[in-house]
């Protein structure tokens, strides 16, 4: 097998610690640097940039939910390496090589853009970019070892990032979107993103809004926070009860 350069080895660190140097970035940003309120350079005056980070972070859950739904890999490799039994080229698969960092990418461009700091946007964003292009060429390097030519022709036909849309009805063809995994195996993404923006609104509101105002919205999003975190745990209950299986 080829040596491993440079770019690979950091790949490897950053897919056996991106857990936790995620989060780290992400809370060091947002507490490093002030949120704005509703505004982002460039944009239109009274353009509201809260909706569009929503919008941007729905995206990202739906990019999710449609490659778990037809066809489900898992990440987290093997003892926190890099590892795959099978090489999955179907479903959006086989549209966009990595269509899980596709989606988890615009779930935190739209957190960041909740925050709203033209810092924390900018290089957030670009610093995870950069984190997932290392995190791809150590799993190509892995898969390039592993499934030899039939990696190699999966490459050639699938792109890396942009997808290929043209390629899905293929893909697909004779698969039935699975809903009930979606909900087994992304629940936990599903509400820590939700979560995230909620608390982000909070965060700004403590900055800009008047101390009645902020009491009010702590006190909606309280509830909702804490109802998404009991549907979370009742779901995660029913998994390992076997209540709710594949």
């Amino acid at each position: 097998m080829r040596q491993k350069t440079t770019w690979i080895v950091i790949g490897d660190f950053f897919f056996k610690y991106r857990n936790k140097i995620f989060p780290v970035i992400l809370i060091g940003l947002f507490v490093g640097f002030k949120p704005t309120d509703n505004s982002f350079p460039g944009l239109p005056a009274g353009f509201n940039t809260d909706w569009l980070a929503i919008v941007i972070t729905a995206s990202g859950l739906a990019c999710r939910a449609i490659v778990i739904g037809f066809a489900y890999i898992k990440r987290g490799g093997l003892k926190k390496q890099v590892y795959a039994e099978h090489l999955v080229t179907t479903g959006f698969f086989g549209v966009c090589r990595n269509p899980l960092y596709i989606g988890n990418m615009l779930i935190y461009a739209g957190v960041f853009l909740m925050h709203g700091n033209p810092y924390v946007v900018v290089f957030g964003t670009a610093s995870y970019y950069i984190i997932y292009e290392s995190i791809i060429a150590a799993e190509e390097y892995f898969l390039r070892g592993e499934f030899g030519d039939e990696y190699a022709a999966y490459c050639r036909d699938v792109p890396r990032w942009l997808p290929k849309f043209s390629r899905f009805k293929h893909a697909t063809e004779g698969m039935r979107f699975n809903i009930r995994r979606v909900i087994i195996k992304d629940y936990p993404t599903i509400a820590n993103a939700v979560i995230a923006l909620m608390g982000l609104e909070l965060y700004e509101a403590w900055y800009f809004r008047t101390p009645e105002q902020f009491q009010q919205e702590l006190k909606t999003y309280g509830v909702l926070i804490v109802l998404i975190l009991i549907i979370a745990a009742l779901i995660s209950l029913a998994k390992k009860r076997k209540l709710l299986t594949l």
